[in-house]
């Protein structure tokens, strides 16, 4: 058996270095075994960081996520790549996060330097099929990741640091 793990200042702070020093602008810290059942882990984010739109299908994939700190912003879009909702993820703000049904297009903009995200979801991981990727924006590393991250950006330019 482990002992605990606490989601504190020290760790957000190696997170959030982990994370400027990391190719893809993003580190994450596994609270959990690849093996178990629930995946809980907390991810040091940085605003140039880029996570493409994507859904998980398996009925039980459901995703719930949590701002500990900083800004993020989410995106929900529809089948065709058409934004249905924005939500401002905000430590200590209105909103700090939600719970992603199977199947919903979704995608994160990071707004603030050294954000914090809480995820939680059901084990074990598998890399996504295809069609859990959106047809209509750029994978990652793909020409049009610059211009993409940007046009989520602006969904929320009147909320950023």
């Amino acid at each position: 058996m482990r002992g605990p793990v606490f989601l504190d200042r020290a760790l957000f702070a190696a997170l959030a270095g982990k994370a400027a020093e990391a190719p893809r602008r993003r580190a994450h810290h596994n609270l959990h075994e690849m093996s178990e059942p629930c995946h809980r882990l907390a991810v040091g984010l940085q605003p140039d960081t880029y996570i493409p739109p994507h859904r998980h299908l398996c009925a039980d994939k459901a995703e719930a996520l949590l701002v500990l700190q900083g800004r993020i912003g989410l995106l929900l879009f529809d089948d065709d790549g058409a934004v249905q909702a924005t939500r401002l993820l905000e430590a200590g703000g209105d909103c700090l996060g939600v719970d992603l049904a199977p199947g919903q297009f979704h995608a994160l903009v990071v707004l603030a330097p050294d954000s914090i995200l809480f995820e939680c979801k059901a084990g074990p991981y598998r890399p996504p099929v295809e069609a859990e990727q959106a047809a209509w924006a750029p994978r990652e590393g793909e020409a049009g990741v610059a211009d993409y991250l940007a046009w989520m950006r602006a969904h929320f330019a009147d909320r950023r640091v």
